[in-house]
């Protein structure tokens, strides 16, 4: 057993776009591997960043979207979010996917980090960043991009924990968030009174 290995990186030796279409990217690397043996096989997409913000409004209510996933083929409960979008910072992107998908205008400063996390980094080449904001107002109106149909759900912030825990809540970057949240702010989600 090996416990103070130093990982190395893979080497890139060459890099191929077969991408089925803008929507989909794929990249086939031909990598070396720290041990020396070549993979001319290896798969991934490079997906692109994602946002998602965890609005708590002024009476402690989480703001939700329900949306259907055509990848899975379902109705999620999701945290507001999306794509880190073209020539925008992750903060611009997150705010401009809140308003979008809730109605919700806010401002850099009301933004909290709740950090960062990777879903499938085997296969995948995206982070998503997670934000908390608290007194939230539904003060614009929702700008759904042509694939969305978004219902709002607006719950108590110890009932999403529920929802969360309960299997309600299961896309791993919205239920991530979630836990997140509640262990940053157990007053907010009412941990102590577990």
């Amino acid at each position: 057993m090996q416990l103070d290995k130093e990982i190395q990186k893979w080497t890139i030796l060459k890099e191929e776009d077969v991408s089925p279409s803008p929507w989909f990217p794929v990249l086939k690397h031909t990598v070396k591997l720290a041990n020396g043996k070549i993979i001319d096989d290896y798969y991934y997409s490079p997906m692109g960043d994602v946002v998602q913000v965890l609005a708590i409004t002024k009476n402690s209510e989480a703001v939700l979207v329900k949306q259907y996933k055509h990848g899975i083929g379902q109705v999620l409960i999701e945290v507001p979010g999306g794509m880190q979008q073209k020539n925008k910072t992750i903060i611009e992107s997150a705010l401009n996917e809140l308003e979008e998908e809730t109605g919700i205008k806010a401002s850099p400063g009301q933004l909290i980090s709740l950090g960062k996390i990777a879903n499938n980094p085997t296969k995948l080449n995206q982070v998503t960043y997670g934000f908390i904001m608290f007194d939230a107002e539904f003060n614009s109106v929702q700008k759904l991009d042509t694939t969305e149909d978004i219902v709002i759900l607006t719950k108590p912030a110890p009932d999403v924990l529920k929802m969360a825990i309960n299997g309600e809540i299961w896309a791993t970057d919205s239920l991530n968030f979630i836990l997140k949240a509640a262990l940053a702010y157990p007053d907010i989600f009412e941990l102590d009174k577990r």
